[in-house]
């Protein structure tokens, strides 16, 4: 087995956290209107999860969209999502159907939020074999599965946001 090269991780990680510090400030300021590229625009509020729980149901909810559904045949396999430990990262296990979460830590809690759970998401709904992967894990067939998540459940505005801030689907 050859190992793919995930060429656009770091580019997609920067920026959704760029994104995602933008709606923070949103939120801490009480403006929603942000320039991008020249553009306008008027973020949508992106959900937060005050639990385990409640990101478990936010999930469940996603994956029972009819259009998720028709759109990605693996959206039938239910996700656990779980606690992790440590604070940097969230990640997704494809042998367990699990997204882990870095819980609460110093009353914060950065990964339980949406664009976290669609991005773990997106992973889950990739239709490749995780022992024999033909594609990168950040690759354009889960760029192009991330931004539609965003931009039908977030809104079209947050998946304008993601593409002007680097994450693009690169062949």
């Amino acid at each position: 087995m050859t190992k793919v090269r995930d060429t656009q991780r770091t580019s997609v990680y920067e920026a959704e956290s760029l994104v995602r510090r933008m709606f923070d400030l949103a939120d801490e300021r009480g403006l929603r209107t942000v320039e991008v590229a020249g553009s306008h625009v008027t973020l949508p509020v992106e959900r937060r999860f005050a639990s385990l729980e409640s990101a478990q149901q936010y999930v469940d909810k996603v994956l029972a969209l009819n259009w998720v559904r028709e759109h990605w045949p693996r959206a039938a396999l239910p996700v656990r999502v779980r606690a992790r430990s440590g604070n940097t990262a969230a990640h997704y296990e494809s042998d367990c159907a699990t997204i882990a979460l870095p819980v609460h830590r110093d009353n914060r809690a950065w990964a339980f939020r949406e664009l976290v759970v669609l991005h773990e998401l997106a992973h889950h709904l990739d239709s490749q074999d995780p022992d024999d992967p033909t594609e990168p894990a950040h690759g354009p067939a889960f760029v192009d599965r991330f931004l539609t998540l965003v931009d039908e459940i977030i809104g079209p505005e947050a998946a304008f946001v993601l593409r002007a801030s680097g994450i693009a689907v690169r062949e």
